[in-house]
C-alpha cells in the first residue's frame, strides 16, 4: 500500500503508520522528529512538504549542514514530489544573483544553512513568503551554527512551521529543549526501532559475530610493544599524571595528551610537560600499533612502520623507532608473510554470499584506509567480485582521496550493478544516499553505538538482510563489541526516559503501542512481530478498501 496524494509521485511512499503519523503531528506544530538511521526522516519532509504545498502554498526551506546531503536531499525530493522548480544552493554552484533569481522562480529550495545567512544578511531575500523550514541534523542547532540565526529570523514570520530531524539528539532533555529553543520548535516526536509502531515495518536482520583468532606473531609483536606502553605509562605517573589509575587504556592516554596541551596554553612554563607529551606520544604509537597487529594484520603494521621511518621529524617518532623492543616489533614484522585470518574470512564470506545470491549488493565496512586497500586487492582476486574501495575526500601522502564527483559515480555504479562489493571507510556510514544491501561485513566492531547503527542501517531496509562481525579473540575487538552494545542498549533506554522527562517541559508526541521496555529488548522485537503479523492476517480478512491510502484516512 502506497500513501496518496496530488504532489507525491504515484507509488512513492509506501505506507508506514508511524510515518504517516508523525508527518500529520509536524502539520499541526513545529516539531523536531527523532528518528533512527534508515527509518525514513526524509520521507516524512515530503508528506508535510506536499500538504503545506497544497494547503498553504508559499516556499519550502530545506536546509542540510553539507553539500552531499543537499545534493542527495534535492535528489530524494523530485524522486518523491511532484514538483518541477526544486532549485539546489551552494555556495559554489550559483553565485548571489542567480540565487536571487531562483529564490523568485522556485517553490523549493534546498541548500547548505551557511548560504541562506549570507544572504539574508546581505538582504536579497526574505523569509517571508516561507510556509515550511525543515533542518537536517537539527542537533546542530546550538551556538554560533548557521541555523541558529536562520531560525532567529524566521521567527520574524507569523504563521511559521518548522520541521526538524535528528538521528543523534543528545541524551539529556536540557541539550533537546536548546536546539527546540533556538528553532522555535514547540513538540517533539521520539521513534525507536523498539516502538510497537514501527516494528511491523522492520526487516528480519541477522546479525552474525565471527570469532577470530590472531596469528602467534601477532601476539609476540602485542607483547613487546606492551613494554613501551608500560614503560611511558609509569614515566608519566612519575611527572605527575595518571594517578590512582591502576589499568590504563587509550582514552586514559588521550586526556594526558589534552590536559599537557591545556596547560601549556594557558601560559605555565614547566619542561616537565614537553616530557610528559612525548611519552604520552610514545605510547599512543605503541598503542596504535598493537591495535593493528591484533585486529587489522601485519601488512597495515609494516606500512604504519615504513610511513613512520620515512617521515621521523617528531622526538616521540625517533625515540619510539630507537626503543629496543620496538625495533625487535619492527624486524618481526618485516620478517613474516603471515596475513590477518579476517583477511580470508572476509573474502569466504563474501564468496559465499554471491554463490549463494549472484546479484548481492555488499558493503565491507574498514576502520583504516589501508586495510580498506588491502580487503579491496584481496577480493578482487575472487571471480565474479567487482569491488571498490570507498574513502573520504582527504588526501594524506600518497594515500590519495576522492571527490565527491568521483564518490558519486562509485555509488550510481555500485547501484547499477557494476561493482558488487564497496570497501568503506566511515564515509559509508551517513551522509551519502547508499541503496539496500544484502550483506554488510564489519572487518572489526567499533566501539560507537551510532557508527555501529549507521554501519548496520545500510542493510534490512526494504528487505532482509544480513550482517557480519569479525572479531579477533582476546583483544581490543571483542572489548569494542560489547561496549557498543552496552552503549546502544543505554542509548534506548535514555530515548524512554527522555520521553518522560520531555512531557513535562513540552509537547511529547506518542508512538503506537507501548514504548521501550529495558529488558529484553531483542525478544521484544519477536513478540511485536508476531502481534504484527497477527494483525496483518485479520485485516486481511476483512473487506478490502479500494483505492490507496491517504492522509485523510488516518
Amino acid at each position: 500500500m502506497f500513501v496518496t496524494h496530488e504532489l507525491l509521485r504515484r507509488g512513492a511512499v509506501e505506507e508506514r503508520a508511524y510515518q504517516v503519523s508523525i508527518a500529520l503531528a509536524s502539520l499541526e506544530r513545529s516539531t523536531l522528529v527523532v528518528l533512527p538511521t534508515g527509518m525514513g526522516k526524509t520521507v516524512v519532509a515530503a508528506m508535510v512538504i506536499a500538504e503545506i504545498l497544497r494547503k498553504r502554498g508559499g516556499k519550502i526551506l530545506f536546509l542540510a549542514p553539507t553539500k552531499p546531503l543537499v545534493e542527495q536531499h534535492a535528489s530524494s525530493l523530485r524522486d518523491l514530489l511532484v514538483v518541477e522548480r526544486i532549485a539546489l544552493f551552494t555556495g559554489e554552484v550559483t553565485s548571489p544573483e542567480e540565487r536571487e533569481l531562483l529564490w523568485r522562480e522556485n517553490k523549493i529550495i534546498v541548500s547548505t544553512p551557511q548560504v541562506i545567512r549570507n544572504d539574508l544578511r546581505a538582504e536579497r531575500f526574505s523569509l517571508e513568503d516561507v510556509s515550511l523550514i525543515i533542518f537536517d541534523e537539527a542537533h546542530r542547532a546550538v551556538g554560533d551554527y548557521a541555523y541558529v540565526d536562520v531560525a532567529a529570523a524566521y521567527k520574524q514570520v507569523p504563521n511559521r512551521l518548522v520541521l526538524g530531524m535528528t538521528a543523534s539528539p543528545g541524551s539529556s532533555a536540557e541539550k533537546i529543549l536548546e536546539v527546540c529553543g533556538n528553532l522555535g520548535i514547540t513538540a517533539v516526536e521520539i521513534r525507536t526501532e523498539y516502538d510497537a509502531d514501527v516494528v511491523p515495518y522492520l526487516h528480519d536482520l541477522t546479525i552474525e559475530p565471527i570469532s577470530v583468532t590472531a596469528p602467534d606473531v601477532s601476539k609476540e609483536i602485542r607483547k613487546l610493544l606492551q613494554v613501551v606502553v608500560d614503560e611511558q605509562v609509569e614515566r608519566l605517573k612519575k611527572l605527575g599524571f595518571l594517578e590512582g589509575k591502576a589499568r590504563v587504556n587509550r582514552k586514559d592516554l588521550l586526556a594526558v595528551g589534552d590536559e599537557a596541551r591545556q596547560r601549556l596554553d594557558s601560559g605555565v612554563k614547566d619542561g616537565r610537560l614537553y616530557g610528559a607529551m612525548t611519552a604520552q606520544a610514545i605510547a599512543m604509537k605503541a598503542d596504535h600499533a598493537i591495535e593493528l597487529a591484533e585486529t587489522q594484520g601485519l601488512g597495515s603494521l609494516r606500512t604504519y612502520f615504513e610511513n613512520m621511518e620515512k617521515d621521523a621529524t617528531s622526538k616521540a617518532d625517533v625515540q619510539f623507532l630507537k626503543h629496543a623492543k620496538a625495533r625487535e616489533a619492527i624486524q618481526l614484522a618485516e620478517a613474516t608473510e603471515v596475513e590477518h585470518p579476517k583477511l580470508a574470512k572476509t573474502a569466504w564470506i563474501v564468496r559465499d554470499q554471491l554463490m549463494a545470491k549472484p546479484d548481492s549488493k555488499i558493503i565491507v565496512f574498514a576502520h583504516y584506509r589501508g586495510t580498506a586497500d588491502r580487503v579491496t586487492q584481496e577480493l578482487a582476486r575472487i571471480p565474479g567480485v567487482q569491488p571498490m574501495r570507498f574513502v573520504g575526500q582527504a588526501s594524506r601522502g600518497e594515500d590519495i582521496g576522492l571527490s565527491q564527483r568521483e564518490q558519486q559515480e562509485i555509488l550510481e555504479k555500485f547501484k547499477a550493478g557494476e561493482v558488487n562489493v564497496l570497501v568503506a571507510t566511515s564515509i559509508g556510514e551517513e551522509g551519502l544516499d547508499i541503496p539496500q544491501v544484502d550483506l554488510v561485513v564489519f572487518y572489526e566492531p567499533v566501539p560507537s553505538e551510532i557508527r555501529t547503527i549507521q554501519r548496520r542501517g545500510r542493510t534490512g531496509r526494504s528487505a532482509a538482510g544480513r550482517v557480519v562481525m569479525l572479531v579477533t579473540k582476546d583483544t581490543r575487538d571483542e572489548v569494542y563489541l560489547y561496549s557498543a552494545r552496552r552503549k546502544e542498549r543505554k542509548m534506548h533506554q535514555e530515548l524512554d526516559r527522555l520521553r518522560k522527562e520531555l512531557k513535562q517541559r513540552i509537547l511529547v508526541g506518542e508512538p503506537g503501542g507501548e514504548t521501550f521496555v529495558a529488558a529484553a529488548p531483542l525478544q521484544r522485537i519477536e513478540v511485536l512481530r508476531d502481534q504484527a503479523r497477527k494483525d496483518s492476517a485479520t485485516v486481511l480478512q476483512r473487506p478490502a478498501k479500494k483505492g490507496q491510502t491517504t492522509f485523510e484516512d488516518y
